[in-house]
């Protein structure tokens, strides 16, 4: 069962309160996922820098809009959130260059789509997923303990964070 560094890092930078119980649930995806996928956390903690420099793409950057949250206004600010791709080792030599976002396919030949397992096990962890909002986002998913964005944010322009900059929940 393949892991993937990159995810294992940024794992780490999720809030306290997610990063046992993501290393839990990508475990779990991990053994699902068997040795011809791996699952990528593409993005966790963003900045509110980063957030703006996204936000800005498709407006005064060259590009498509990516994102309608300005700096503070995603769960993503907060350590709450995970973007996911796929990557898919297609030659067998446990190098995995092939990025999918395809929710149909079954790499692992399980007769389940690879995607929607990573759906099932983030589900029942409790988090929500992108792919049942009306604004479809089938990368994402967020775990936000009852906290709305407003009162993220005012927890975080009162101070209330801890002595990494993570909110006080």
């Amino acid at each position: 069962m393949p892991s993937d560094k990159i995810t294992l890092e940024r794992i780490q930078m999720l809030h306290p309160k997610l990063r046992d119980e993501a290393m839990d649930l990508y475990e779990e995806i991990a053994k699902a996922l068997g040795n011809k996928v791996v699952c990528r956390f593409t993005h966790t903690l963003r900045t509110f820098a980063e957030q703006n420099a996204l936000y800005q793409i498709g407006r005064t950057k060259v590009g498509r809009i990516v994102t309608n949250a300005k700096a503070g206004r995603s769960y993503h600010n907060y350590g709450l959130a995970v973007d996911i791709v796929l990557l898919h080792d297609k030659n067998n030599d446990w190098i995995f260059e092939t990025i999918s976002y395809d929710q149909k396919a079954d790499i692992d030949a399980d007769g389940k789509a690879d995607w929607m397992e990573v759906v099932t096990i983030f589900k029942e962890y409790g988090w929500e997923w992108g792919g049942d909002w009306k604004f479809y986002d089938a990368p994402h998913f967020q775990k936000t303990f009852g906290y709305s964005i407003n009162s993220l944010h005012d927890l975080h322009k009162k101070d209330k964070v801890d002595k990494n900059g993570y909110v006080l929940i």
